[in-house]
């Protein structure tokens, strides 16, 4: 058996053609989804890139893993203490390592690990290639290595290759001589009207049209397509495009190497593809934009794909999942034993069932947290989301905001004022599963309060007085007195 897994940074679902999208951004991966089963409503629990990575390696929250945000104390894999052996209970039973367990030879194209120093990322790999930009590198430098590798070891049998792929994350990144998709053709969605792009202008916080490098407006030499502030409409659909192009650059080298397991027959019933990604992306929601810092429906929902020998084909999963529900999974389909199960366990869900027959393991809600950014633990229930804010990252957010996806997927219409019973609903969904977490975990400490009582989310501390500074005598200088009356303690 062989396995190729597709790590896509920053790839939301509601951006490719096999989840609606009617712009043609992922032809290769929507022909693999005709293949296997698509999972509909798959979230990262843990956003961004670093708890949502834990999350899916570990099969664990980041309330039970300990990493919910980008620095400080949740920023690292919770120790495992007295109980340690030679090795920790994480590594043995993460998901790269349930492959080697299963007797593949394994290898990775990636360098999250360094850019996070999550050096636990790569437990179960024999080799890994890092071509050391540490996200700052696009596809033209990770697809021939894969390439190399596969025309030296391809034909083995018995291996799983990690390919992680950054282009569709900010800053947008295509080369300058790519193809230009999207220029010609409008936004399937076109919701950014030109009043509401004038009050995004008005919007207080980070990553908005007037700070598109999150406090300023600097734009680099080395990403010519990625610009520092957005001044008109225009501008905004133009950068829009880019996000979409990075989206396509990735399906076409991910094309590269499909079809070079086709020209060598290797593209058979005996290979298992899995496509997933980290986190999505705001695209102009809440004022937002090139930014993954909420804990809200196009942060969160994310894409899975699994064609796997001998399972369904061309079929789509309902329900609730998220990627704690990965590495069960796996080992449940490569049979791999647990390391110390008596004190180890995944909160998710196997959905391996799904995938032999398409018998529904979903959950009836998901519950996501955000610690980077912001301080959010929000719940995605029936057509809803509802999102708590304990810090809202210097944006000028309620405490509490309930939308409804499946009319409103862009979150424009708070229905909180008048769905007070639909808040009661999912206030009561988060306290109850923060009450099985807290049950079943060996910390005191809910880790979204240590990253509160360190100061607040990480990609916050420090800038409070710098971005009230930058706001003073423009037409955002409103928000000078909101922002010391929300955060004047925080910074």
């Amino acid at each position: 058996m062989r396995v190729i897994m597709f790590d896509i940074d920053t790839l939301r679902a509601d951006h490719m053609g096999c989840y609606g999208y009617r712009r043609n951004t992922t032809p290769v991966m929507d022909e693999i989804a005709k293949e296997g089963v698509r999972f509909d409503d798959y979230y990262c629990p843990n956003a961004p890139c670093l708890p949502s990575r834990a999350s899916m390696i570990s099969g664990q929250y980041g309330i039970h893993n300990g990493i919910v945000g980008h620095g400080g104390t949740a920023a690292d894999m919770r120790l495992q203490g007295t109980t340690r052996s030679f090795t920790d209970d994480m590594s043995e039973n993460g998901l790269f390592m349930q492959f080697r367990r299963a007797g593949m030879h394994t290898v990775s194209f990636s360098t999250f690990a360094e850019r996070h120093s999550a050096w636990w990322f790569n437990a179960g790999f024999n080799e890994c290639y890092n071509v050391g930009n540490r996200g700052g590198e696009s596809a033209e430098m990770v697809t021939p290595h894969v390439l190399d590798w596969l025309e030296k070891n391809g034909e083995k049998d018995n291996w799983m290759m990690h390919v992680h792929y950054w282009d569709p994350h900010t800053p947008y990144r295509t080369p300058a001589g790519y193809e230009d998709h999207f220029s010609d053709t409008p936004l399937p969605d076109d919701w950014i009207t030109e009043e509401i792009f004038q009050e995004h202008l008005l919007h207080i916080g980070p990553h908005g049209a007037n700070e598109i490098n999150m406090w300023n407006d600097d734009s680099f030499a080395q990403w010519p397509k990625h610009p520092g502030k957005l001044e008109t409409l225009q501008d905004a659909k133009r950068f829009l495009n880019q996000y979409d192009e990075g989206i396509r650059y990735t399906d076409d080298n991910i094309g590269m190497i499909v079809g070079w397991l086709k020209d060598h027959g290797l593209y058979g019933d005996d290979l298992a593809i899995i496509i997933t990604a980290d986190h999505g992306e705001d695209l102009g929601e809440f004022g937002v934009y090139a930014e993954h810092g909420m804990a809200d429906e196009p942060v969160c929902r994310i894409p899975l794909i699994i064609k796997w020998p001998g399972m369904q084909k061309g079929a789509v999963a309902k329900g609730f999942h998220d990627n704690t529900d990965l590495t069960p999974t796996v080992q449940e389909l490569l049979q791999t034993p647990m390391f110390m199960g008596d004190r180890y366990h995944y909160d998710g869900t196997s959905f391996a069932e799904t995938l032999r027959n398409g018998r529904d393991c979903s959950k009836p809600y998901a519950v996501l947290t955000q610690c980077a950014h912001v301080c959010q633990r929000s719940v995605r229930f029936d057509d809803y989301v509802y999102i708590r804010t304990v810090h809202g990252g210097y944006h000028i957010l309620p405490d509490e905001m309930l939308f409804d996806i499946r009319k409103d997927p862009h979150e424009q219409h708070d229905l909180a004022q008048e769905r007070p019973d639909l808040c009661a609903k999912g206030a009561r969904m988060i306290l109850d599963w923060n009450d099985r977490m807290m049950k079943t975990s060996r910390y005191d400490v809910d880790p979204m309060w240590t990253v509160m009582r360190e100061g607040g989310p990480e990609h916050c501390r420090g800038h409070l007085k710098e971005y009230m500074d930058r706001i003073k005598g423009t037409p955002r200088e409103y928000g000078i007195e909101l922002l010391e009356k929300k955060y004047g303690g925080f910074d």
